[in-house]
């Protein structure tokens, strides 16, 4: 654990080291104070349930987009520039890599979503809002942020260049995305799988309308869980070439 930390830190610092980190940081806030902005201050009279749901459901788009943006550099980088061979030859396992690596990005994804926490806030100078709402979205957008970053960092881990990780990644979460559509044109059992693994309709609305289900933070925590696992393992094959 001592070895996923020591990771974890170092990659965080690079984050807050390179330019991509804050273009990232500072695209994120503002096109979501946009999106914000254009929604809240629009025509028409909303409540601020409304509000809060809509701010989540925009607010995901660009949680997914920047974990895909924020994995591509995680193993990717290192197999461009060739450290990758410093690190797999250093008394660290493969799983103590992918792990800290993971949780580097996670915690900058988190800083960033957070960040965001005073758009909604801001309904209060006009309205209320339920702090239970609140808390039950952030942690859907957190869980979905994990979920899109750990495929991330898988695609980061299959591909050679951050340009080809950013491909793969994307290619994965879109097939998850889909997934829902494709179980409205096949029949049962294919449906109801599709249904089961589709990333955002399913998993994701509960949360932007408030709602905390069991089966949804499973769901989300098992996808990290798979996706790291399969990071691992394309590391160790790396090892035996």
């Amino acid at each position: 654990m001592r070895n996923t930390l020591l990771i974890a830190r170092r990659e965080l610092a690079a984050y807050f080291r390179s330019m991509s980190g804050y273009v990232i940081f500072a695209l994120v806030l503002l096109i979501d104070g946009i999106l914000f902005n254009a929604f809240a201050l629009g025509d028409g009279e909303h409540r601020s349930a409304e509000v809060v749901a809509k701010f989540l459901e925009y607010t995901s788009g660009l949680v997914m987009i920047s974990s895909v943006l924020l994995s591509m550099r995680l193993l990717a980088e290192e197999k461009q520039t060739g450290t990758i061979v410093l690190l797999t030859s250093s008394p660290v396992r493969d799983r103590e890599i992918i792990l800290g690596k993971f949780l580097s990005g996670f915690a900058f994804l988190a800083i960033i979503t957070l960040a965001t926490l005073y758009m909604p806030l801001l309904i209060m100078v006009n309205g209320k809002i339920s702090w239970g709402h609140l808390f039950a979205g952030y942690l859907g957008l957190l869980l979905l942020g994990g979920t899109t970053l750990a495929l991330g960092t898988l695609g980061s881990a299959l591909a050679r260049t951050q340009v080809l990780a950013a491909i793969i990644s994307a290619v994965l979460v879109t097939t998850l995305l889909i997934a829902w559509a494709l179980a409205h044109v096949t029949e049962r059992p294919f449906n109801e799988f599709f249904q089961a693994i589709a990333l955002y309709h399913k998993h994701f609305t509960p949360f932007m309308q408030g709602v905390i289900h069991l089966r949804d933070v499973v769901y989300y925590g098992m996808m990290i869980y798979f996706s790291l696992f399969a990071a691992t393992r394309v590391l160790e094959a790396r090892r035996w070439r």
